[in-house]
């Protein structure tokens, strides 16, 4: 039975993944590291800041605590005013948010940095729906580490005399890290086209071009199986 609803933020509630990619791709071209639009999708998309800069620098030596705290702190002086300037709900996300918050309790796990979330969320006039976020900097490993996951249901069981197990999860992704990182959770996942091919999405439990027209009880049918 489903019981809790977990959403991805970047490609799911919002379209932030050029954003964040256009922000990485010019702290590494300070560094002198090309990165291609293809690599970014391949290698990249849904790990958190700390992942990124450490899977793109590997090869250059030890990365010490201060670079990276230094890399991830001028990617997110380029994000804010570009989300600022560019920000855009993505189609269905904030009509199916407000219609499944009245139902089960829904949290927000994402490797975004908090007050990138919270600008998506204020934003979109979403916040109130979201009884927990879960930001890069409340998990050591963020995806495609189950962590994220893990932790949002722990919070919820929290605010919560009901206990929720992970198969009574339901997590929203837009990428192939975020289901593996679902799956590994033990939790369910509705994958949206919003950043790969449904090709690429095959691992989901269930695949939509959008979240325009998702209703209850297409989610729930999910967990009828």
């Amino acid at each position: 039975m489903l019981k809790a609803i977990i959403f991805d933020c970047d490609g799911v509630i919002a379209d932030t993944e050029p954003i964040h990619m256009a922000a990485f791709e010019r702290v590494l071209a300070e560094e002198g590291i090309t990165l291609t639009q293809e690599d970014y999708f391949a290698h990249y998309l849904a790990l958190d800041d700390r992942g990124c800069f450490t899977r793109a620098l590997a090869g250059r030596g030890k990365l010490t605590a201060e670079q990276l705290s230094e890399m991830i702190r001028r990617k997110a002086e380029y994000v804010e005013p570009a989300m600022r300037a560019q920000l855009r709900i993505l189609p269905g996300a904030a009509e199916f948010i407000r219609l499944a918050s009245g139902v089960y309790p829904l949290a927000v796990a994402s490797g975004a940095l908090r007050t990138e979330i919270d600008l998506v969320l204020k934003y979109g006039d979403l916040r109130e729906h979201f009884r927990v976020i879960v930001s890069a900097e409340d998990v050591e490993r963020s995806k495609p580490h189950p962590d994220p996951f893990l932790k949002a249901r722990e919070l919820l069981n929290a605010g919560s005399g009901d206990q929720i197990e992970p198969a009574e999860c339901l997590v929203i992704e837009d990428s192939i890290h975020g289901i593996h990182a679902a799956h590994q959770a033990g939790m369910r996942c509705l994958a949206v086209s919003n950043s790969y091919p449904k090709e690429k999405l095959v691992e989901a439990n269930h695949i939509v071009d959008s979240l325009a027209g998702v209703t209850l009880s297409d989610v729930q049918a999910l967990f009828e199986a």
